[in-house]
């Protein structure tokens, strides 16, 4: 599974101008199910994500976690992450799961999300989505996990 990580003061996600989901201080994450991903990189994403030491401590270092800080977590669909650019000018999204498998994934995720977090929202799947965000730090990490 591929995600674009984003440490965040406030983030939202609008859908025909109406909000689905929305943060304070937490992590914006950008996800996409690749060809052949299973439960187990969901697992594995998600383990990561809630222990990634991205926050400030009282030094002002990042050692502090998304749990640790107790902030939320705002999980977003975007099959463009899995694009490959080099065969030209267009996109191709051949390496982005197939929309039922990437559908499935997703919503696998945001239920193990719900269960481990206190603090999870969405947007809604294969939308057209308006993502409004307010990055900390900036601090953008991309992630793929195997």
């Amino acid at each position: 599974m591929l995600a674009l990580v984003q440490r965040v003061r406030q983030a939202r996600v609008e859908v025909a101008g109406r909000t689905l989901g929305e943060i304070g201080t937490g992590l914006l994450v950008l996800v996409c199910a690749e060809r052949g991903d299973t439960e187990a990189q969901a697992d594995r994403l998600l383990a990561k994500l809630l222990k990634l030491r991205i926050f400030g401590d009282e030094a002002g270092k990042m050692n502090r976690s998304l749990q640790d800080v107790g902030g939320g977590l705002l999980l977003v669909s975007q099959f463009t992450l899995a694009a490959d650019t080099s065969g030209g000018n267009r996109p191709s999204f051949t390496q982005a799961a197939p929309p039922d498998e990437g559908l499935r994934l997703y919503d696998y995720l945001v239920m193990q999300a719900r269960a481990a977090h206190p603090q999870v929202a969405t947007g809604e799947f294969a939308a057209d989505m308006q993502v409004h965000l307010v990055n900390d730090g900036p601090v953008t990490i991309p992630m793929r996990v195997q």
